[in-house]
């Protein structure tokens, strides 16, 4: 027997078994070991942690709410709207907490038909059912009480919040949208996004499963009660005068059967836009169903060639340069060919050649010829620089997004014939708002300031809002005087019988989509400033492809820009200048 037993032990295989089971039980002798010294490291040294850890489980931060938008008159333009979606759990509902009775407790309040939602709520193929979304808070309320009270656990509710525009269409494209869940936005609610959303100190707190707060001696009692909220926003608009521009834009479009129009209206001495009217609009409670045509903000991210209002350009750079003054007389011969181009004034077929003008009527008659001949006074280089000192080849800085450069050539690039479109405002092409901006500096003593749309603090003014001296006080009030005169003296529809309005019209040719050649239809424009002894108001409007009636800036973009001068030096009582000054010269 002995004999057989160390036969036994002898065996190479039965060796080698128990080797590796004495190696098994080491490793598992090992592994408790390990498992006992990570319990006591982490029940005992790193307690804080896991407790820690613990609490966030427990912790419920509140969802923030985006900052509200108002107008410079503390008109609401967009707010957050908190609603509520109410879900069911067919796998939590027990003997007491049936469909029956939920469908009996909620159908008055959710003003459900009971047996409508009974029948939905009986649906047990669907693990979570969606009972009714977009409840109200008080309606929100109203649940709650009867979930308390019955001690549901079958029925949650999802706290939720969206972007409301309770003004509808008006200024859409100064505050564009936003949408949380797609994190999508334009507009202020894009530029403005940090300031909307930066909340200065959001409070947690600890609930359980159910919702219910947990209480300890460092909870504020009042944070579960305040939901976080961003920067509330003020725009410089003014509700009342957007209201005029977009009612007299709207109304011109529809009467010229246009395809697109603009009117914008800037305090000159400061760069505040009073109003920003935009057409197509669009309603950004419902953006989603806007096209990419209604959505853009053409005048930002859409060049133009300005037409006659470039005029003005023209005769101030060459004054500011000394080649010019304010007696200055011109040769207008009605008509020019330079190479493969021919140009002549507007009414050149019915009225001839003029002769010699002086810039007055250059600018009431909107002389094509005198204002070439002006700008081939100035060498390409001067015409160039005095172009950038007003602005064009770069952004005007207004904080709304998707602002263009414009396009200006270098002046490596001009011709004789570049130089001679330039003069008349085709060889360039501008935005709407560097247009705007430009001429803003003849209303502003030389200085073009930073046209804006939200109202800053002091300090963010010093930071974001510059003040570039562009031409001499002299010569800006020698402009605004001949450009006052010119239209006192014609029968043009932007004239005032109370104001001494500094202003002028455009038409141009709109170019073709490809760039090449121009379509048959035009944009119209006017702009200006009054009162001209103290301007307070720039108004701009641009009209683009009427269709109906006489085609000119004068009878489709002037006609908008006299009803809003009007309309506006009411909501501001401005002071009238006319009667001031009747008896003297402007």
């Amino acid at each position: 027997m002995k004999k057989d037993i160390n036969k036994e032990r002898n065996n190479p295989r039965i060796k080698r078994c128990n080797k590796v089971t004495g190696w098994l039980d080491i490793l598992y002798i090992a592994a408790v070991v390990v498992l006992l010294i990570h319990l006591f490291v982490l029940q005992i040294f790193d307690v804080h942690r896991y407790r820690e850890r613990g609490k966030m489980q427990r912790a419920s931060h509140d969802f923030e709410l985006r900052g509200d938008i108002f107008d410079r008159n503390g008109i609401k333009l967009a707010t957050d709207r908190i609603y509520y979606n109410i879900y069911a759990r067919p796998v939590d509902y027990t003997k007491r907490e049936t469909p029956r009775k939920i469908a009996k407790l909620f159908s008055p309040v959710l003003t459900i038909p009971e047996e409508a939602l009974y029948k939905k709520l009986s649906d047990k193929n669907i693990k979570v059912i969606a009972v009714k979304k977009n409840v109200d808070r008080d309606t929100a309320k109203k649940i709650m009480k009867i979930i308390a009270h019955n001690n549901f656990r079958s029925i949650s509710l999802d706290k939720k919040d969206e972007r409301e525009y309770p003004q509808g269409i008006f200024a859409s494209h100064v505050l564009g949208f936003y949408n949380g869940d797609a994190d999508v936005s334009n507009g202020v609610e894009l530029s403005a996004k940090d300031k909307l959303e930066h909340v200065v100190k959001a409070t947690g707190y600890q609930q359980t499963r159910d919702g219910k707060i947990i209480y300890q001696f460092s909870t504020d009692p009042v944070a579960p009660t305040i939901t976080p909220k961003g920067q509330d926003i003020t725009l410089t608009i003014d509700a009342a005068i957007q209201h005029v521009c977009e009612k007299e834009l709207f109304k011109m479009m529809a009467e010229k059967a246009a395809l697109r129009g603009a009117v914008i209206v800037m305090n000159p001495k400061n760069g505040e836009i009073l109003a920003y009217a935009v057409a197509p609009t669009y309603d950004p409670n419902h953006f989603q169903k806007a096209s990419n045509a209604q959505i853009k903000n053409w005048t930002l991210t859409d060049v133009y060639p300005p037409g006659s209002t470039f005029k003005i350009i023209t005769v101030t750079s060459a004054m500011e340069l000394g080649k010019i003054n304010e007696n200055s007389i011109i040769n207008d011969q009605g008509r020019m060919k330079f190479g493969g181009y021919t140009i002549e004034n507007y009414d050149y077929k019915q009225k001839g050649a003029p002769g010699p003008i002086n810039l007055v009527y250059l600018f009431e008659h909107s002389s094509n010829i005198g204002s070439v001949n002006i700008g081939f006074l100035m060498s390409h280089n001067e015409f160039y620089k005095m172009l950038r000192k007003f602005g064009f080849g770069e952004k005007s800085g207004i904080d709304l997004p998707g602002e263009s450069s414009g396009l200006l050539a270098s002046p490596k690039y001009w011709d004789k014939g570049i130089h001679m479109t330039m003069s008349y405002g085709y060889g360039t092409s501008v935005s709407i708002m560097q247009m705007v901006s430009a001429v803003s500096a003849l209303a502003n003593n030389g200085v073009r300031v930073t046209p804006h749309i939200i109202k800053y603090s002091p300090e963010e003014e010093e930071e974001k809002i510059k003040h570039i001296q562009t031409i001499s006080p002299q010569t800006a009030k020698t402009i605004t005087k001949l450009l006052v005169k010119s239209v006192n003296n014609g029968k043009s529809s932007i004239k005032s019988d109370k104001y001494n309005i500094a202003a002028k019209t455009g038409t141009s040719r709109k170019p073709l989509e490809n760039g090449r050649g121009y379509s048959g239809t035009m944009y119209t424009s006017t702009i200006g400033y009054f009162p001209a002894d103290d301007p307070q108001v720039l108004i701009y409007v641009v009209i683009d492809s009427a269709k109906k009636g006489a085609i000119w800036g004068n009878t489709v973009a002037g006609p908008v820009f006299h009803e809003v001068s009007e309309q506006v030096a009411r909501i501001l009582d401005i002071k009238p200048d006319k009667v001031q000054n009747k008896n003297t010269k402007i």
